[in-house]
């Protein structure tokens, strides 16, 4: 067990150099885009998948730190962050459509996640429900909606395997993730990625306030439909990223005021 003063194994710092505030993208190489939009930004280190970044927003000191891809990643990022102080993070990311009027270039914003993953398990039983908590998760739906950026709010899917999803038909238990992928459709899940079901299930074991929000880069059951073509993928996070900023900001404002 790491002293509450050294440097934490993974993300190498120590707490005086993390904030209450954490932003999570998966993608080491969107931070600096994600901290270009805080006060005073300043670079701090990269190990392994973890590079972060540190500024301010309303006079708080909040943190860019990159998770990697997945949830075990994901877990060390949350635990190490939390160790050093932080009690707030929202997931940035990206995510691919389920449900059919999740377009390209639309927001969706986790209400809730499919425990699809196997990091989670090691926290909570498979019964209790990753969920973001409610203050964070309004605090984006209100971003999103005050910055004019059309969003979804619903369950999406964690899961561990990204061909799994993507190349199910070459998988031996093909079957089984056919079959639970129909299950999402039918059950309105809004989109698959990778990460929220693993913060919001070690976020709750930790006591932190967690969110996520994400761009929908494409929608595979549009292009199966019809609906979109094969050239309709959006990459540009700029919204979610700017939703989350002013989320953050709700969520900073609301502290201060009691």
């Amino acid at each position: 067990m790491l002293k509450d003063h050294e440097k934490q194994y993974h993300i190498a710092a120590t707490p005086d150099e993390i904030g209450g505030y954490c932003l999570l993208p998966g993608d080491p190489a969107r931070c600096e885009k994600i901290a270009a939009y805080l006060e005073n930004p300043t670079y701090l280190h990269t190990n392994r998948e973890y590079c972060l970044w540190g500024g301010t927003l309303e006079g708080e000191k909040v943190t860019v730190c990159s998770t990697g891809i997945g949830g075990p990643s994901t877990a060390i990022a949350v635990e190490e962050l939390a160790a050093c102080g932080a009690h707030t993070m929202i997931r940035i990311g990206t995510c691919g459509g389920i449900a059919l009027p999740v377009k390209a270039g639309e927001l969706v914003i986790a209400t809730g996640a499919v425990r699809q993953d196997g990091t989670s398990r090691e926290y909570a039983p498979l019964e209790f429900p990753a969920v973001a908590e409610a203050k964070a998760l309004r605090a984006l739906m209100d971003a999103a909606e005050e910055l004019g950026f059309f969003s979804h709010a619903g369950v999406v899917q964690s899961k561990d395997s990204f061909y799994g999803q993507h190349s199910p038909h070459r998988m031996p238990t093909e079957t089984e993730l056919k079959a639970k992928w129909e299950a999402w459709k039918r059950l309105g899940v809004l989109a698959s990625e990778m990460e929220a079901s693993t913060l919001f299930t070690v976020g709750a074991s930790l006591g932190l306030s967690v969110g996520a929000i994400f761009l929908c880069v494409w929608n595979q059951e549009r292009f199966a439909a019809g609906l979109d073509t094969n050239d309709a993928e959006v990459h540009d996070t700029d919204a979610a990223i700017r939703s989350a900023i002013l989320a953050l900001r709700k969520l900073i404002r609301s502290k201060k005021l009691g």
